[in-house]
């Protein structure tokens, strides 16, 4: 510890806008809590990659499970699955070595890749409202609404903007200058941590970063909001008990899923006001970025019947 304190006074009395790399403080200051930490985040990585990729492989094997809803599973799974590889392993020698350091080209790579994929996930999220709201409500176009193209092209479109949406936030951090400490309070590079660190006016940058942001987060809460006002309207005039209980199953491990990512990311981007808030940020992002993963194909397989049978079916192959 004694060491990385000395090599972060080392890096904070460079006063140069050309900057290598920063330190990543990470999740605590206590020595006596890395190694615990450090098997309790290995145990999250490695359930988190097996989970999705179990879950991946049940929707690739059963050809009962090949239809528009699993497709998008599918690719939110996918989505978590690339997403654990963006922060754990960096982290998790970040418990383990001495000196907590990340290249800039590391921090800019990290901070792509996160909006990359959170962004994507909002848009596939999106196209899952979209999804129950033609299956519940339009039930008899549902396969020519969603059909084999349609929904590939919504991926694409989804990935896409993802990728656009990475380039415009990752561009705007690049342009900042670093001439102060080179110290990142958390444990991964994200944006307001960066933004702390910059030297001179990074109110245009902010400006567009946080535009960005909210053209994502408003496009897809509106058409997740108008979907499932028109779906709630729709099972109001449903008089069966049976149409209330399909309607539910359906759509509760969405909206299950929709309220954590929102919520957590909402929390975890709050701009910190204090010591205490950034310790609060630190916490929600661990949610966000650990927590919410490992979830999903619990979420997505545990209330749903038809991956409980797929898994069955795999098992007796498997066994035979």
């Amino acid at each position: 510890m004694l060491l990385q304190m000395q090599h972060m006074k080392q890096m904070n009395m460079e006063n140069d806008s050309s900057v290598s790399g920063f330190i990543l403080m990470g999740l605590t200051y206590q020595p006596e809590l890395l190694w615990p930490l450090f098997v309790l985040f290995l145990v999250n990585y490695t359930a988190t990659v097996m989970g999705n990729l179990s879950l991946m492989t049940l929707i690739c094997l059963n050809s009962h499970l090949h239809t528009p809803m699993y497709f998008f599973i599918l690719n939110l799974s996918f989505i978590d699955f690339c997403y654990s590889f963006v922060f754990t392993p960096k982290m998790l020698m970040g418990f383990v070595s001495e000196h907590n350091t990340i290249s800039f080209t590391g921090c800019m790579t990290q901070l792509f890749f996160f909006c990359l994929f959170v962004n994507s996930e909002c848009y596939v999220l999106t196209a899952m409202a979209y999804d129950r709201y033609v299956a519940i409500c339009r039930p008899l176009l549902y396969t020519v609404v969603m059909s084999p193209r349609a929904c590939s092209l919504l991926m694409l479109a989804a990935h896409l903007m993802g990728v656009s949406s990475a380039i415009v936030h990752t561009g705007c951090i690049i342009q900042l200058r670093f001439c102060g400490s080179k110290v990142i309070n958390h444990y991964m590079c994200d944006t307001f941590p960066l933004l702390e660190l910059s030297c001179g006016s990074s109110h245009v940058n902010e400006l567009v970063s946080s535009v960005s942001v909210a053209v994502v987060v408003v496009i897809s809460s509106l058409i997740i909001v108008s979907s499932y006002a028109l779906i709630l309207v729709n099972v109001i005039h449903l008089s069966s008990s049976k149409g209330w209980s399909k309607a539910v199953s359906t759509c509760s491990s969405h909206i299950i899923t929709v309220a954590l990512f929102y919520g957590f990311g909402l929390l975890a981007h709050i701009k910190p006001s204090s010591a205490e808030s950034v310790v609060q940020r630190k916490f929600f992002s661990v949610v966000y970025t650990f927590v919410l993963p490992l979830l999903n194909p619990l979420i997505y397989s545990l209330r749903n019947k038809d991956v409980k049978l797929a898994l069955k079916r795999t098992l007796k192959t498997v066994t035979i």
